[in-house]
């Protein structure tokens, strides 16, 4: 009978440590949700080709093509009632047009960095919350009326364009 009362007595003492211990770590502070880095949490977004015509003296003199690749967290892209590449062509436009320091017919370079910030920046002030991460380049050019006229007279569209194979004329059959 000493056996089964110190047995009784193992169980009770196993089973409060138990209880106490799942109460003290079920009580512990909430895990603060991680935020979004470039290590997850974060969708790459890659937006279209961007065409945007560049004036001057009231014609077009040249065309700014870019195609841009940011960094957003899903929950709050999913929020949004605009397509964010809605947002971002818009905002390229009024960066391009209002700021009359970006003159692309000098063809000084441009702060790519300032660019950038920029544009994560009027993104974010339009919608009032910090959606845009990391604005990133994947292409940048401007080209002038002239250069694009070059490009389609000679093909010279890059490496898709050299890479593609002449056209061969169908066989001659000896049917007619």
């Amino acid at each position: 009978m000493l056996k089964f009362v110190a047995a009784t007595v193992w169980i009770i003492a196993a089973s409060v440590g138990a209880v106490h211990y799942a109460y003290q770590s079920g009580s512990a502070a909430p895990a603060v949700e991680a935020e979004a880095s470039i290590f997850g949490g974060l969708d790459y977004v890659k937006s279209d080709v961007i065409s945007i015509p560049i004036l001057r003296e009231g014609e077009v003199y040249g065309y700014f093509l870019t195609r841009l690749v940011f960094t957003a967290e899903q929950k709050k892209l999913a929020q949004l009632t605009i397509p964010v590449q809605a947002i971002l062509v818009d905002e390229l436009y009024t960066h391009l047009y209002g700021n009359p320091q970006i003159d692309f017919s000098r063809r000084n370079p441009m702060d790519l960095n300032q660019f950038r910030e920029d544009i994560r920046t009027a993104i974010n002030g339009r919608v009032g919350n910090d959606l845009i991460h990391e604005v990133m380049v994947e292409q940048l050019e401007f080209l002038t009326k002239a250069e694009i006229r070059e490009r389609n007279a000679t093909g010279g569209w890059g490496e898709a364009a050299q890479a593609a194979p002449e056209p061969t004329p169908p066989a001659a059959s000896g049917h007619h």
